[in-house]
């Protein structure tokens, strides 16, 4: 690796962080099919589906962000393992959207409301990693970013906090409508910074 030019090692890294999140978008809308294809087999649930709305969303923008890694001079495999470590965190975010099977449970918001801690848990994670892979990316995507970046974290943190501890549908419908909410306001306001 010592010969490779960083536009090469670029390459190498975006190709294996592509295999990663493919597979969770491919976990997601394999999901939403099983939907369509079996109508009557498990209810739509509309807190489950904003949740699979928002992951995918998540899944699509870090494949959109990770484009911002062109610019680093100087790869190693810790940054290369890290990025490898936050791509498989959103993996299982969405895998435990649509889990192999929820035959023991009353549904996926059930399934879900009963393993919300693991799926927050792993969203919180994804809150800390956004903020490594940022200073991965240098002070000048970091400044990219303005102040309201320094919000993303904190409130990202605390949405985890409450819907981790809460089982009230109304508590997890809002806290879902604020990420998602948060999420678009992002990529309208700095989509275009990479």
């Amino acid at each position: 690796m010592d010969t490779a030019t960083p536009s090469e090692l670029f390459t190498h890294v975006r190709i294996v962080l592509g295999m990663v999140i493919g597979v969770g978008i491919a976990r997601i809308l394999t999901g939403i099919a099983s939907f369509i294809q079996h109508p009557g087999r498990n209810r739509v649930s509309s807190l489950h589906m904003l949740w699979v709305a928002s992951t995918l969303i998540e899944l699509v923008l870090f494949w959109w962000w990770e484009f911002a890694l062109a610019r680093i001079a100087h790869w190693n495999f810790a940054a290369y393992l890290f990025l490898i470590s936050y791509a498989v965190v959103l993996f299982l975010l969405a895998a435990l959207l649509f889990p192999d099977n929820i035959a023991e449970y009353g549904g996926y918001e059930d399934f879900f409301i009963k393993r919300r801690r693991w799926f927050f848990s792993l969203l919180a994670v994804t809150f800390a990693f956004d903020v490594v892979d940022t200073i991965i990316k240098g002070a000048e995507h970091w400044n990219r970013l303005s102040t309201e970046y320094l919000v993303q974290v904190p409130l990202g943190l605390t949405l985890c906090a409450v819907a981790w501890s809460s089982k009230n549908r109304n508590v997890q419908i809002g806290v879902v409508l604020v990420h998602i909410a948060y999420q678009a306001y992002w990529i309208v306001r700095v989509i275009n910074t990479i």
